[in-house]
């Protein structure tokens, strides 16, 4: 059946081929290098011949010696772009036509329906979203009004960590941390704690570490993170979703959508009843904030997505952003002397580093913007789809083209950064100007820029640079025996570390300073 629907798309195909080559333009501007597809299905075969795809983008362009690569797939033109000054004209320039979103599979379930802003097209409801988000959710007001829950928090990733410090195990040495887990838990408990006031669905463990509830979300967004625009056959050939899950995305992205929201939907639920029946009448945490909205006002449908999105955003990019830095001044150990210099310099030793510290603290956040430089989250930003046919850098971009830009071939451009595949945190430092972590010429790309620029930055970067300064202050931090350096190799199919670091612990403050996170902090 597929196999006669294919030959049936590819006579259709030629014809239609034949008869735009009578009837088109020769005047316009030639296609981006890239591949020559076969008829209909483009370089399907070839994309999955060469798992996984994002390297296989990024092997053509090395090996055609393009900044920009037009990979057919299906009837979608998918535009690889590596240079900053191209992205600059995709993302900003003539940002208009190129910042809505294509359709997808995995995209149309996480939002349900494109009711959230991130996956949003661009459309009335997707500026009605970002009005929310960037005046209600995400403002300066709001994140100052957040500050005691986001310290909370901040407490409590010490307090666990310095737990573990405490237990033995058996014959192993005090203090064994899995850092990755340290990052993934921090990033879940707080944006919970912002969102629904409680660090835990469940009740949690007795050493301030993840329950079972905690886990098993925190394994369900990973999963859907992981399918988010992956690259699925069936959003290239859409007839075929009606036919089979032909490689299974559909079936994986549901299930975790489903694990997921089984978390977070009742507890939402309750707390629009609890208004209702006027059980609640004071606003604490941001669902109270999206339930009594006015101008515009919310449904349930949207409420639900629009969080399941915040909690996916804050989740990933954090821990990721942790692990690496860690692990690259771990095997660094002067560029570790030098934040922790820094902290004792600007915080001392008497107490612990608050959010009112960062502004002083460039090198931590030299660390983290290299972090982010060196070690981005996902290999492509998520795509943009073109509402007309344009010219970019002297190619022509079909209307419908689906554009991505790589996040690792501009960090990484030999073009823009010295040696750019070394960790050097001083390549951020500029004398007495203070350290950013947004970059608004995508040298790097952190938060992006444009109409679809993150409206999350200033959340973002405060979770993720306190993170770093309360663990480099609070331990030292040294490699088990027997490991004399951190290994720094990728996945084969993500970017994140191949193997989760592990280190040793030791509080390095004054022992009172332990004794004051005992505070609970937990709403349930």
């Amino acid at each position: 059946m597929i196999i006669f629907i294919l030959f049936i798309m590819t006579i259709f195909y030629m014809l239609s081929f034949l008869l735009n080559k009578f009837t088109s333009s020769k005047l316009l501007p030639p296609l981006p290098p890239g591949p020559t597809p076969l008829p209909y299905i483009g370089s399907i075969i070839s994309m999955l011949r060469n798992k996984p795809t994002f390297r296989w983008i990024h092997r053509m362009m090395d090996e055609m010696n393009t900044k920009i690569l037009c990979v057919r797939l299906g009837n979608v033109y998918v535009i690889s772009v590596s240079d900053p000054k191209i992205a600059l004209e995709f993302l900003k320039d003539i940002d208009r036509i190129f910042s809505s979103r294509p359709d997808s599979m995995s995209a149309y379930l996480t939002s349900d329906g494109y009711l959230d802003t991130v996956l949003a097209p661009m459309g009335d409801h997707w500026k009605m979203m970002k009005k929310v988000l960037s005046s209600e959710i995400l403002s300066v007001a709001r994140h100052k009004w957040l500050l005691n829950k986001r310290r909370e928090e901040d407490d409590n990733i010490l307090r666990y960590i310095n737990n573990q410090c405490q237990k033995n195990i058996g014959f192993m040495i005090n203090g064994l941390v899995n850092v990755r887990i340290i990052g993934q838990q921090y990033s879940s408990n707080m944006i919970r704690k912002l969102m629904f006031g409680s660090r835990y669905f469940g009740k949690g463990r007795e050493d301030s570490g993840p329950g079972e509830e905690e886990i098993e979300h925190a394994d369900s967004l990973s999963t859907i993170l992981g399918y988010v625009y992956a690259f699925c056959v069936t959003d290239y050939i859409p007839c075929l979703r009606w036919i089979t899950d032909f490689d299974g995305h559909e079936k994986g992205i549901r299930k975790a959508i489903l694990t997921a929201r089984k978390y977070q939907d009742p507890l939402i639920d309750e707390r629009i009843q609890q208004w209702k029946d006027g059980v609640r009448a004071e606003q604490e945490d941001l669902l109270d904030i999206f339930i009594n909205l006015n101008n515009p006002p919310l449904n349930v449908g949207e409420i639900k997505v629009q969080i399941l999105d915040l909690i996916l955003a804050a989740y990933i990019n954090v821990s990721n952003n942790i692990e690496w830095a860690m692990g690259e001044m771990m095997n660094n150990p002067r560029l570790f002397d030098k934040a922790v210099h820094e902290l004792d310099m600007v915080v001392g030793m008497d107490r612990l580093v608050q959010e009112s510290d960062l502004h002083s603290l460039n090198y931590i956040k030299a660390c983290v913007k290299e972090a982010l430089r060196l070690h981005p989250v996902a290999p492509f930003n998520l795509p943009h789809v073109t509402t007309a046919d344009s010219t970019v850098a002297g190619y022509f971009i079909p209307k419908g083209s689906h554009v991505m830009v790589s996040r690792i071939g501009l960090s990484r451009n030999p073009e823009v950064w010295d040696d750019p595949l070394t960790f050097n945190p001083d390549r951020h430092m500029s004398g007495s100007k203070e350290v950013v972590l947004t970059d608004n010429n995508l040298h790097t790309f952190s938060f992006s820029t444009g109409l679809r620029g993150c409206p999350g930055v200033l959340l973002g970067s405060t979770m993720t640079t306190m993170l770093l300064a309360r663990l480099v202050q609070g331990f030292t931090w040294e490699l088990p025996p027997n490991e004399p350096h951190v290994d720094l190799k990728e996945n084969l199919h993500d970017l994140a570390k191949a193997k989760p670091l592990f280190a040793l612990a030791k509080p390095r403050l004054p022992s009172h300073i332990y004794l004051t996170l005992d505070y609970d902090g937990n709403v349930n």
